[in-house]
Order: C-alpha cells, then sequence, then structure tokens
C-alpha cells in the first residue's frame, strides 16, 4: 500500500514563507530571500523597529509575527514606492512615519492573503485572519494571544533583502498534519492583475481591429465613388 503524503508545521511554514518573498519581490522589485534553516523557538515576541502580528484561525489556528529592522523596512518601502511611480518629495524618509507603518502592514496584508488562498487550494481547508497592523516600536513586546492551541509550535526564519539587510517572520500554531489520502490536482491561482491586463490587451485588439476594417470599409466606399 503506498504511504500517504503527511503535511507538517514545516511544510506550512514553507508556504508562508513563499507568500512573503513572492509578495514582497513582486511589490518593491526587490529580491527577497529566506534561510533554508529555521529556528525552535518557544514563544513569538515583536521586536524593534516595526513589527506587525496576524491571528489566523479555521482549519488551524495560528499566530505570525513580522519583525523589521529600520533599514530593513525602508529598504522595502522604498522600493515599492518608487516602484508605484511615487515622487520622491512624497516619500517617507523615517521609519517612524505613518506612511511606512501603512505600507507595511497592506504588504503584509497582502502576504497573509496570498497565504490563506494557498492552504485553500493545497490543503483543502480554510483559515480566515484579523486586519494586520504595522506598528513602530522601541522595545521588546511579548505577544500573549488567548487562543485555541493545545500544542503550540514556534518557529522562526529569517529573511535578507536584496542589500543584504534582516527581517524575520516568528509562526507559532497547533502542532498539526495534514494526510492527504489521495491525489488530486490544485487549481492554478488566479491573479487579477494578470486578468485586467489581458482584458486591456484584447479590448485594443479589438479596437485597432474595428478602426482598421473602418479604414477599409471607407476606402472601398471611396472607390466605388472614383475618388
Amino acid at each position: 500500500m503506498a504511504r500517504n503524503k503527511v503535511i507538517s508545521t514545516e511544510d506550512i511554514l514553507s508556504t508562508l514563507c513563499n507568500s512573503v518573498t513572492e509578495v514582497l519581490s513582486s511589490a518593491s522589485g526587490n529580491q527577497i530571500a529566506y534561510s533554508a534553516m529555521v529556528q525552535k523557538i518557544t514563544r513569538t515576541c515583536m521586536r524593534p523597529d516595526i513589527g506587525c502580528f496576524v491571528l489566523f484561525d479555521g482549519g488551524f489556528t495560528g499566530l505570525v509575527v513580522t519583525n523589521f529592522t529600520a533599514q530593513s523596512a525602508m529598504e522595502i518601502y522604498h522600493d515599492y514606492m518608487r516602484n508605484m511611480g511615487m515622487p520622491e518629495e512624497e516619500i517617507a524618509h523615517s521609519h517612524l512615519s505613518d506612511d511606512v507603518s501603512n505600507v507595511m502592514g497592506e504588504l503584509m496584508n497582502q502576504i497573509v492573503g496570498d497565504f490563506t488562498g494557498k492552504v485553500r487550494s493545497q490543503l483543502h481547508t480554510s483559515i480566515t485572519q484579523n486586519q494586520p497592523k504595522m506598528m513602530a516600536i522601541n522595545k521588546q513586546v511579548q505577544i500573549s494571544v488567548d487562543t485555541t492551541m493545545d500544542r503550540p509550535q514556534a518557529r522562526r526564519v529569517t529573511f535578507t533583502t536584496q542589500n543584504q539587510n534582516i527581517f524575520y517572520l516568528e509562526l507559532a500554531m497547533d502542532k498539526t498534519e495534514f494526510i492527504k489520502l489521495h491525489d488530486f490536482d490544485i487549481a492554478e491561482a488566479v491573479d487579477p492583475d494578470d486578468i485586467i491586463a489581458n482584458q486591456a490587451s484584447d479590448d485594443k485588439a479589438k479596437k485597432a481591429a474595428a478602426s482598421e476594417a473602418t479604414d477599409v470599409s471607407d476606402d472601398d466606399f471611396m472607390a466605388e465613388l472614383g475618388l
């Protein structure tokens, strides 16, 4: 009998790390990478200079904490804003700026949204999360959350930006395993930006074809008139 595939905490963590690198790399044009080595930790903490936490519940319960140094946060923020075409005078230059916290919080929201989509398609279960909020802090803050985690496991992963600045992701979740009973197809993720771009391209092609057809029709009409 074939052995059923087991998906563990580390597999779920790997999926989350992929969401982090894909979203931040795409948003900022900054090549983000994470360490192949993961740390086992006993508790999650928010650390200076910018931290964020997100709770999720549903198929499994967990907590995600991200801790950015001022340098890593500003690098990602600046690259993202320039990638969006923002003029230099409108870009904040301090990690204490509300705009930096808001932008990093929105990026974290996109990361968790991408992660929950992957969980839905790959694990055939659903999780929900609260709205993440980034905040600048100058002291270590231990996160103690009243959840239903019976046997929590905690992990920390180190991420590196293109300019070798460091930030960390910490995950605490139930000790759980997903066991695949039979093979199934994983639906290909649909990128809304690709749909919009393809639709715009189709519309442009249709307009060009319609314009060309009109020009040909006008030429035929003028030819019939002998002009």
